[in-house]
């Protein structure tokens, strides 16, 4: 470094990364100083420089005082030691010591007492708060949220249907076969410990994991403008159960919020959402999966008349950021939820959603939000005289957000359901009367048909589109 990059450093003034100080004289305030860039991520401290850019300048007698002093604090006063790099940059008004400290690979750095300090800003802090400190322990992969156990639920809460299926689709034998006791399979898993679910075993298979985490759901809202503080809104769900069921009923809000294209299906069909529904299948998947879960919110959903926005809680974990994970590069931040992931969600891994989904739909922005801590996935909608998917013709109307009629006609597409299917489809948790009043309504419109017209009332009974 010479003189005109230290000053272009200085010019640009004091950030998270560059910090400018006159002096030392007391080891553990620059101890503190070290400690902060270690926790978070690296940077520049400039010594010999004050606070408002002002070169001051350091003397040989300086120099060879505070070299002393920096080895004996990233030795001494900092645990685990550090190593940092310094080089003396000759200016007009004496010499300045630019200390360079990479973000650390042993974290968490503690002081003497004990102290964690991070930056904050252009200043560093102390971290007392318990979720903070479980974070950092969380990003150097000392812990990971979804492994810690959650208190007070129990094997008790666990679903035991839902557990039982899963554990013979995925690894073709029953629980009971295995000769294990249930605590000691789920520990196995990653699923539980000492008899408490971990928080990968409730957001999985608990039967109703919004009693202990609360604020693990979608909060879900679609708006009729464009600014989040509008007062009015078209529709708001909170979105709780297991992370297959959050996931389910997401997708379903979306499909009645947003406008459906007709593409080149036919005259009858319900259509195809004006943003495929592939490009939300992947970002919802990511949210639910890699959000930081030391982070209590929820994970929001938004729509907007000019774009949907999926915020998960967290900022893109290490050293990944925007550029890396549009090219597949991923950090698994809940290893455990992960691992059963791929036979629970759609969930491929390897880091290809965000390739894939922005393969699909290029106009896609990707926010990471550090001093919000928070990861922003934003969908433009297309507007009026944009050019649709490619199966929607450019003569095509768009129609309106996806009726009900329209959702239990495109869930038929696929083959008959009963009344039950169909309410999970659209993410009910029972039957509504609503549901039972538009059924009757295209039964008596010749639209569907029973399977088994000859018992109307059948608990086998199911509907289909009428084929005549």
């Amino acid at each position: 470094m010479n003189e005109a990059e230290l000053l272009a450093i200085i010019a640009r003034g004091e950030d998270t990364r560059h910090q400018f100080k006159r002096d030392f004289s007391n080891i553990d305030s620059l101890a503190a100083e070290l400690i902060a860039f270690a926790n978070t991520s690296g940077g520049l401290l400039l010594i010999g420089v004050s606070d408002d850019g002002h070169i001051a300048g350091l003397n040989s007698a300086d120099v060879s005082r505070l070299n002393q002093l920096l080895s004996n604090a990233s030795s001494q006063s900092v645990r685990p030691p550090i190593n940092p790099s310094t080089m003396n940059v000759h200016t007009r008004n004496g010499i300045v010591i630019a200390v360079d400290v990479a973000e650390g690979l042993n974290k968490q750095y503690v002081d003497t007492l004990g102290r964690i300090w991070v930056k904050n800003g252009a200043d560093k802090r102390h971290v007392t708060a318990r979720e903070e400190m479980q974070r950092l322990f969380q990003s150097s992969g000392l812990v990971y949220a979804d492994e810690v156990p959650v208190r007070p639920a129990t094997i008790k809460d666990l679903d035991l249907d839902t557990f039982g299926q899963y554990f013979e689709r995925r690894y073709k034998r029953s629980v009971e076969a295995t000769g294990l006791s249930l605590p000691q399979l789920l520990k196995n898993l990653n699923l539980a410990q000492d008899n408490f679910l971990s928080l990968a075993g409730l957001l999985l298979f608990g039967k109703a994991p919004h009693v202990y985490k609360p604020s693990f759901i979608v909060k879900a809202v679609a708006f009729p403008g464009t600014v989040l503080h509008d007062k009015r809104y078209l529709d708001s769900e909170d979105i709780d159960g297991n992370l297959l069921e959050q996931y389910r009923r997401a997708m379903v809000f979306l499909s009645r919020n947003l406008r459906h294209v007709q593409g080149d299906q036919g005259f009858n069909s319900p259509g195809l959402l004006e943003i495929p529904e592939d490009v939300f299948e992947e970002l919802l998947v990511n949210a639910l999966i890699h959000r930081d879960y030391f982070l209590s919110a929820p994970i929001r959903l938004l729509i907007f008349s000019d774009r949907v926005e999926i915020i998960s809680p967290g900022h893109l974990p290490d050293h990944l950021d925007t550029e890396k994970i549009r090219y597949g590069i991923s950090n698994l931040r809940n290893p455990a939820l992960a691992s059963h992931a791929f036979s629970i969600l759609p969930y491929r891994g390897l880091g290809s959603g965000i390739p894939r989904a922005l393969a699909t739909w290029p106009d896609l922005e990707l926010i990471d939000d550090r001093p919000g801590n928070q990861f922003k996935a934003v969908a433009h909608r297309p507007v009026d005289g944009d050019v649709q998917p490619e199966s929607q013709p450019e003569s095509q109307q768009e129609s309106q957000p996806e009726s009900l009629e329209d959702a239990i006609m495109r869930i038929l597409t696929d083959k008959p359901a009963s009344k039950v299917d169909i309410s999970k489809k659209l993410g009910q948790k029972q039957i509504s009367g609503q549901l039972n009043k538009v059924v009757r309504k295209l039964l008596e419109a010749g639209m569907i048909e029973y399977t088994i017209p000859e018992k109307p009332k059948s608990r086998l009974q199911k509907y289909k589109i009428r084929s005549d």
